[in-house]
């Protein structure tokens, strides 16, 4: 018979970027899991949002702190929904407690976008030493147009593939982080190892064989359109998806966090979650 304390045992998740939009809604959605448990919150400053204050009583057990080393010793998986700057903090500590051998890195979920090179570099290095998910989307339903594009770019090679996004005014990155991984499919399609990607058409000129254009708008408060299309003489394809609310997000990086809890040492994408739970 298996031990109940065991089987009640909830993963402890610790969370960056919990005043951000998505931030917020992952503390409800943790908050409310029955396989998670919000240890530790790092905030910058202090928690002054009303719905954090509303389910103060929730959060007794939680710690909030704005030390990055408290944070990594004081949960099991880290969701990093911050920016830029955050997640590359974040992975220099992440760095030096791997270094230092003083104590067990927790497995990490990243969904921040406008990363560099040299970020992605130490995001795979770290992968050796801990399991880390990184994901521009959290969707599900992105991870499978990923997929669908991937093989409609393979099987119309002579088509002229054009992406258009929409995000918030308030969105700093352009194109998204969800527009270049659908870009990236669609060049894996076509066995394409090189990024023949133009964000800016004017100063691109006219369509030369083989590119991938992105086009990216701000407005509104739109959590999300993204829209692949596949243009040929006399017909076109178009695949689009929209995030009607960026609880979508919220929902899919938890259910990464408990998903990668389980798992050994790699760097790993939403496909491999998915892949494992078919």
């Amino acid at each position: 018979m298996a031990d109940k304390s065991q089987s009640a045992k909830k993963i402890k998740i610790g969370l960056l970027g919990s005043t951000g939009r998505v931030g917020r809604l992952l503390i409800d959605e943790v908050l409310a899991s029955t396989e998670a448990v919000l240890s530790v919150i790092f905030v910058r400053e202090k928690l002054d949002f009303p719905q954090i204050l509303q389910k103060e009583q929730n959060l007794q057990n939680t710690i909030v702190t704005n030390d990055l080393d408290i944070l990594i010793k004081s949960c099991e998986v880290i969701i990093d929904f911050s920016s830029k700057q955050g997640t590359a903090s974040l992975l220099s500590a992440l760095k030096n407690t791997i270094d230092s051998s003083e104590s067990k890195c927790p497995a990490c979920v990243i969904g921040t976008t406008g990363l560099d090179k040299e970020d992605f570099a130490l995001i795979e290095s770290l992968g050796k030493y801990v399991p880390i998910l990184y994901a521009a989307n959290m969707s599900l339903g992105v991870a499978t147009l990923c997929k669908v594009v991937e093989e409609v770019a393979h099987k119309l090679q002579s088509a002229d593939i054009e992406i258009s996004e929409i995000h918030h005014r308030f969105k700093k990155d352009a194109p998204s982080g969800t527009a270049l991984a659908l870009a990236h499919s669609c060049a894996k399609g076509r066995g394409s190892k090189s990024q023949n990607f133009i964000t800016d058409r004017v100063s691109a000129g006219a369509r030369e064989a083989g590119q991938i254009s992105i086009v990216s708008l701000r407005g509104g408060d739109v959590a999300g359109r993204h829209t692949v299309g596949f243009y040929l003489d006399g017909e076109y394809l178009e695949f689009t998806h929209n995030a009607t609310s960026r609880a979508t997000f919220a929902k899919g990086a938890l259910a990464c966090a408990l998903w990668l809890s389980k798992q050994s040492p790699k760097l790993y994408c939403i496909d491999d979650m998915l892949a494992s739970n078919s």
